[in-house]
């Protein structure tokens, strides 16, 4: 029984250790059309820490024909960008790498936050006001006229606080189908379609 209980104990802290909260701002927030992924517990475990914003400011446009929102790696410019903070487990987080497209697409870096409230329930909460370093997903592999697209402090999929709504992959236009291509090789992935520009975060 007393193994059993340090077994336990030692469980608890390696998993406390191996976690990291993450900051995400568009698609993948409560609400937003690829959330599910965060509740996925196939792909590993994400709790919902805060509502947060970024202490400086960034440039975070809706760019490409499907409104994908970016977060352009630009500290100083834009403005401070609202979002949520998630605590995630390295399955998690190897996950969300390769849904971004990591290093390639986006680069995960870490951000300044200013958390804004939380699930008052939950134990050890940050308190409003405090500050936070968090993983984000931004990128510098942006086309030069993005700069001077409008910026937003929120994102919305469905246009909300904009007029741009988030166009899903299963409503993208699909070419047109070879018939001397192998099945699976028809259509193409979202990777492939995008070319590998529109990994929404």
């Amino acid at each position: 029984m007393k193994g059993l209980l340090i077994f336990l104990v030692i469980a608890s802290v390696c998993a406390a250790v191996h976690t990291a909260q993450v900051f995400v701002y568009g698609t993948l927030k409560k609400g937003q059309p690829n959330h599910f992924r965060m509740l996925d517990a196939a792909k590993g475990r994400a709790e919902f820490v805060a509502q947060a914003r970024t202490v400086e400011r960034y440039p975070l446009v809706i760019a490409t024909k499907y409104n994908i929102p970016f977060l352009l790696n630009v500290p100083g410019t834009g403005q401070r960008v609202y979002g949520e903070i998630y605590s995630v487990d390295q399955k998690m987080l190897k996950f969300l790498d390769e849904f971004e497209m990591t290093p390639k697409m986006y680069q995960r870096t870490t951000v300044q936050l200013e958390v804004q409230d939380g699930p008052a329930e939950q134990e050890n909460a940050p308190k409003p006001g405090s500050l936070i370093e968090a993983f984000v997903y931004s990128t510098t592999t942006y086309e030069p006229d993005w700069l001077q697209k409008q910026t937003y402090e929120s994102y919305d999929a469905y246009g909300l606080g904009h007029v741009f709504s988030f166009i899903e992959e299963s409503t993208k236009p699909q070419p047109e189908k070879d018939s001397n291509l192998e099945s699976n090789t028809e259509g193409v992935t979202r990777n492939q379609e995008c070319n590998g520009r529109l990994r929404p975060l």
